[in-house]
C-alpha cells in the first residue's frame, strides 16, 4: 500500500520540556533544540524527532490503568542483550530521574517498565539475539 504520510514527530506534552529533552537525550542521545522552552526538539538521525511540549497543569498518566488518564503512549527503549546490561542502563537511569514502575517479569517478559520525571511511562527492552 503507498505511503499516505511519513511520520514526523512523536510530541510529549509535558511540564518542563527542557528538562525532559535532556532526559531522553541522556538516555537515547542527540542534542536537544531548546531555543524555545515551549517546543523542544530532539532530533533522532534519520528517523522520526522526539518533541517535547510544555503543558500546563499536565498530569501524568497512571501506569497501568486504563479506566481514567491512561498511560496514553510509551516509548520501548533497546537497552542490552541480558538481564545485566539492563541492570546496568537501570542504574543510568534512574540516576537520570527515572522511577520504577514494574521490575519483576514473568519469564516470558522481555522489559521493564518505567516513569520518565514527568510521570510517561518507558520500557527497557532486552533484545532477543
Amino acid at each position: 500500500m503507498p505511503r499516505v504520510a511519513r511520520l514526523r514527530s512523536v510530541v510529549v506534552d509535558c511540564p518542563d520540556p527542557r528538562a525532559l529533552a535532556r532526559f531522553y537525550a541522556e538516555i537515547i542521545g542527540g542534542r536537544p533544540d531548546d531555543q524555545d522552552a515551549d517546543w523542544v526538539v530532539l532530533p533522532m538521525g534519520d528517523g522520526p524527532r522526539l518533541v517535547f511540549q510544555r503543558s500546563e497543569g499536565h498530569t501524568p498518566p497512571e501506569w497501568p490503568r486504563s479506566d481514567r488518564n491512561a498511560q496514553q503512549f510509551h516509548l520501548d527503549l533497546d537497552a542490552g542483550s541480558t538481564w545485566e546490561e539492563i541492570d546496568q542502563v537501570e542504574k543510568r537511569v534512574l540516576g537520570l530521574g527515572a522511577r520504577v514502575l514494574q521490575r519483576e517479569q514473568s519469564p516470558d517478559d522481555d522489559f521493564r517498565v518505567y516513569a520518565d520525571p514527568a510521570g510517561h511511562p518507558f520500557c527497557l527492552c532486552r533484545i532477543e539475539h
